[in-house]
């Protein structure tokens, strides 16, 4: 006789066919990882011949496959139709009396005889497999106690097999002639409705990065961060760090979490369209302020997550639960990562904005395509006739109801939800644009609106106007070979271009600019957080209260953001040098930041004024370098990631230099220890007159062609009425970048450039290559053309000069 009933200690991976991809995972993590501290809360599954025996008794088999036959597989024009009617047979059937004994007696043997609260669950035969993760297209109750409500629990997810989605998606992945059967999984209740749940996976979720874990959460329970009806909170962990028993927490991100699904209290109701009596509440604004895991907690649940990785072999997508009772972490699912585990990350298309019209909304970039359309503006999937194929839906949030509707979509635009809502998920698996979390998107864009989706701009993605100008380039990043000996690198600012950057072919990161993460993450001049008690500007003030509202220590809110956005670089390139150049701002720059006009002297040409080293030991700016020399100490020993160099910028006499090494020192940043290398940009005629001498106090140099052209030819290259003077190509700047790399080889140190040159004019390439400099860094758009100027003058100069 078969079984109707398997313990979750009964069952492993191998017994999909049996009781279904999600209770088959269950059952092999419950056995297999439980030893590794990785809770799984116990359980039990119905088989697939419980399921069989309910449909034979009931007649069911031969009704359903003429059903099924009946639909239109070309336009789905009776899908609504066929589903509800397979679902009405199912719920109206009997459940045989031997099946409902088996469950009662396995529930009570799971509970100890109590009404313990369940989570019932539907898992499918062609479920959470490597290539159809089938997530979210069948029903889960939560919250299920007592015997009879179990039992209609099963039953409305044996009907949940028939759901217009999943018949839709069954049929897309080519299931659609398959006998699917249906288990049912049971499983002890833990109640994240009083703490929080969330979701992970064992890779950077947009670009497939493989080095990283992330997870998100929210308050209550997990299906608000699936539905994407709020923002969650976002952490990123690197696994080499956290595997070396590092911080391997490298950035959060705290998010809106504008509501809270708990169970009401009437957990009795019997009506089971809610899926278990749940009430959605607005979030406390003490409880969105704060991050729903500490930081333990997230190495907890990122250390199970590459258990679990390593366990199956393969990236992973997970969900997971705080018990609010016991406070305890549990691992409620792990199923296959199913997009960029098939893709060649190799291979990939750039897309280029060339024109655009105004920007309408933006939010969360999911992908890196850009889609011109008419919008769509849809309040629900019944709506779906209104939607012509490729037409941007824009819409509040998706559920999996909106599956079958948005796969005819161009692209979507939601006004709620994070990188790994359920809209989110999908556009990643139909390979669409979209933008998440864009505020005012159904009030800002008209219905019928003719309008543009852009994601290729980086983690913020944008609506234009109109129909927006771009071009696209099929690149395969495995048919570029690297130079034999000048290495390609790139100048990245960016933190979260980082990770996509990567796969492009290179040596590491010649140059970091420091400021782009000052001034578009942090916003806050740091003297105006060393010095926030003496500032008068009441509404400064109330703006800085704001960005550090989570600090006691405003200085720590500087800290902790920049070293997020270095360590998110430096992960990103691991273990590839990354070098860091410490803040390089003039002074009607760092006005601009938020409280920067009371520590910003007005100077007639900042160019050449209060800037690089010489603020790092003044009086009016020493403080805020000790805060970026705190952050790059926390970034290479708390996290871990001494592929992280330091270069000082516009250093212009060798004693400065000293005096800015000693500070290092005393901020606990020495020159060697720990592998640290500190440079110096080459841009100050000084820099090379004095090589030798910089030489014994640096580890290198960075050509800063710009300044030193400038510099060398006496021209202020913010000025329009000289501009055309301006040109790395004279004479005069060609021979000192010559005499710079000729030295720095005497000297036996490193030496680079950074710059424009050298991808726009092939021989300008040549003439470094000669001279034999050891590293170009290139801005992400120039690297391929950069790459392709080195090979050529590489096999014009077999043999560099000596």
């Amino acid at each position: 006789m078969q079984q109707y009933i398997k313990t979750f200690s009964e069952i492993n991976i191998n017994d999909i066919a049996e009781v279904g991809g999600k209770n088959a995972s269950l059952g092999e993590m419950y056995c297999r990882l439980s030893g590794k501290g990785i809770r799984v809360p116990d359980g039990f599954a119905t088989t697939v011949f419980a399921f069989g025996h309910f449909l034979h008794y009931n007649k069911l088999e031969g009704a359903l496959q003429d059903l099924v036959q009946e639909l239109d597989t070309d336009r789905f024009t009776n899908l609504s139709e066929i589903g509800s009617k397979a679902r009405e047979l199912i719920r109206a059937a009997t459940m045989p009396q031997d099946l409902c004994e088996a469950i009662v007696q396995a529930y009570k043997r799971l509970c100890r005889g109590t009404d313990q609260p369940v989570a019932v669950r539907s898992s499918a035969t062609a479920e959470d497999l490597p290539g159809a993760s089938f997530a979210g297209q069948h029903e889960s109750y939560l919250n299920i106690s007592g015997e009879d409500r179990l039992l209609e629990a099963v039953q409305q997810c044996f009907a949940s097999l028939y759901t217009d989605r999943a018949i839709k998606y069954r049929q897309d992945n080519g299931f659609g002639k398959l006998a699917i059967a249906l288990s049912v999984g049971v499983q002890k209740m833990v109640r994240s409705d009083k703490a929080c749940a969330g979701i992970g996976f064992t890779l950077e979720p947009e670009s497939g990065f493989r080095d990283i874990v992330h997870l998100s959460g929210v308050w209550g329970l997990g299906e608000n961060i699936v539905q994407g009806a709020v923002t969650p909170d976002e952490f990123f962990v690197f696994k080499p760090t956290l595997q070396l028993g590092k911080e391997g927490l490298i950035r959060r991100k705290l998010g809106k979490k504008e509501k809270m699904l708990i169970f009401s209290n009437d957990l009795r109701n019997p009506d089971l369209s809610s899926k278990g009596s749940t009430v959605n509440l607005d979030t406390p604004a003490l409880l969105r302020d704060e991050y729903v895991l500490e930081e333990r907690e997230v190495h907890t649940l990122a250390r199970w997550a590459v258990e679990i990785e390593k366990h199956y072999g393969r990236p992973m997508d997970i969900e997971w639960a705080k018990d609010g009772v016991t406070y305890e972490l549990f691992i409620l699912q792990a199923r296959p990562e199913t997009v960029h585990s098939k893709k060649d990350p190799l291979k990939m298309k750039q897309y280029t904005l060339s024109a655009k019209g105004a920007c309408l909304v933006q939010g969360e970039a999911v992908g890196e395509r850009i889609v011109t359309g008419r919008a769509r503006q849809l309040g629900s999937p019944d709506q779906s006739h209104l939607l012509l194929d490729g037409e941007i839906i824009v819409t509040d949030l998706t559920s999996p109801d909106w599956d079958p509707v948005l796969k005819r979509a161009g692209a979507i635009v939601t006004n709620k939800g994070g990188r790994t809502s359920h809209a989110s998920i999908v556009a990643r698996e139909l390979g669409v644009p979209a933008i998440v979390g864009a505020t005012g998107a159904t009030e800002k864009i008209m219905d019928g609106d003719l309008i543009t989706v852009s994601c290729c701009e980086g983690r913020t993605g944008f609506v234009y106007k109109g129909e927006a100008a771009w071009t696209e380039k099929d690149i395969d990043l495995g048919r570029i070979s690297m130079p034999a000996r000048t290495q390609p690198m790139l100048i990245v600012g960016d933190p979260e271009k980082a990770y996509e950057l990567s796969f492009y072919p290179n040596a590491g990161v010649g140059l970091m600019r420091m400021e782009f993460i000052i001034s578009r993450f942090i916003k806050v001049h740091p003297m105006a957080l060393v010095k926030y008690a003496q500032l008068k500007d009441g509404t400064v003030k109330e703006q800085i209260d704001t960005l550090t509202r989570h600090y006691e220590d405003k200085c720590r809110y500087f800290v902790d953001e920049l070293a997020a956005g270095i360590a998110t670089i430096a992960a990103a390139f691991y273990p590839k040098d990354v070098i860091v150049r410490t803040s390089d701002f003039k002074t009607n720059e760092y006005a601009h930041l938020l409280g920067g006009q009371d520590f910003e002297p007005r100077e007639e040409n900042p160019m050449l004024g209060f800037r690089g080293a010489s603020r790092y030991y003044s009086e009016g700016y020493g403080a805020g370098f000790r805060l970026e020399c705190a952050a790059l100490r926390k970034v290479r020993e708390s996290m871990g990631l001494t592929n992280v160099k330091i270069m000082i910028p516009f250093c212009r006499t060798v004693e400065e230099g000293n005096k800015v090494i000693r500070i290092m020192e005393e901020c606990g940043l020495r020159r060697h220890s720990n592998g640290l290398e500190i440079y110096v940009m080459a841009e100050i005629p000084s820099n090379v007159l004095l090589a030798d001498e910089f030489a014994a106090i640096f580890d290198g140099f960075s050509i800063g062609s710009n300044d030193l052209t400038q510099l060398t030819l006496g021209i202020d290259r913010d000025s329009v009425l000289v501009a055309g003077l301006f040109s790395e190509q004279d004479k005069a700047a060609r021979k000192m970048i010559g005499n710079m790399i000729s030295a720095a080889k005497t000297a036996g140190v490193r030496i680079g450039l950074c710059g424009q040159a050298p991808s726009d004019f092939p021989e300008f390439t040549e003439f470094l290559v000669k001279q034999g400099i050891d590293s170009i860094s290139f801005n992400p758009d120039a690297l391929f053309k950069g790459i392709a100027n080195i090979n050529q003058a590489e096999k014009r100069s077999p043999v560099p000069a000596l």
